[in-house]
């Protein structure tokens, strides 16, 4: 039995959710700005038809002109093939949607939470909603706390106890953020477009610290 396969049935169901909803974009809301800094919605949806295929060639290539930092190389890329035309981007996801693999210097334990994130980055701010399960939410959870870089998680949030209200998960100590998993993931990576659907001491720190910049 392959131990791997709910995880990318879940990774392959979310990838074909933000085709759905590419798919139904009008020109003007491909150019918005999405919830990931710097990217549009175009840029967003040029990563994730590019990630399962990418390869290591792939971002040596982008490296030099990125200055050797790996943001900007994800930047460079997700621009470069965000230029695409729409109807290919969203065929190009569709196609991979089930693939298992990227750049063998990436990780591919982080494919789940890259795409619901991405999923939110677009569909937020376009007042659209593309819905996550709980226990997929969870999974990214569990794995954006484990790595540390970039997102460094428990370093940002030390001093809260982060507490998830529809699946079982929960960490830290301190103050309460609690609340639905997909609003904690986007929390824990360092997105504050889930904060309204917080609850808790801890909750209402943050959204002081974040009316004041």
């Amino acid at each position: 039995m392959d131990d791997s396969a709910p995880y990318w049935s879940a990774v392959r169901a979310t990838r074909l959710r933000i085709a759905d909803l590419l798919e139904d974009l009008s020109p003007a809301e491909w150019e918005r700005e999405s919830l990931c800094r710097g990217w549009r919605v175009r840029d967003v949806a040029g990563h994730l038809a590019l990630v399962p295929t990418l390869t290591t060639w792939d971002m040596l290539a982008a490296a030099p002109r990125a200055r050797f930092d790996p943001d900007r190389i994800n930047t460079a890329l997700a621009r470069r093939h965000g230029r695409r035309a729409p109807a290919d981007l969203v065929a190009t996801i569709r196609e991979h949607a089930g693939t298992r693999r990227t750049a063998k210097v990436l990780d591919t334990r982080n494919a789940l939470f890259d795409a619901i994130i991405h999923s939110q980055d677009i569909a937020l701010p376009l007042d659209r909603r593309i819905p996550v399960p709980a226990e997929h939410s969870r999974e990214g959870l569990r794995r954006v706390w484990s790595m540390g870089w970039p997102f460094h998680a428990g370093r940002r949030l030390a001093g809260f106890t982060l507490r998830a209200t529809d699946t079982e998960w929960e960490v830290g100590d301190g103050p309460e953020i609690a609340g639905p998993a997909l609003a904690l993931l986007l929390l824990s990576t360092g997105r504050t477009a889930g904060l309204h659907a917080l609850r808790g001491e801890g909750a209402d720190l943050l959204r002081v610290a974040s009316r004041r910049g």
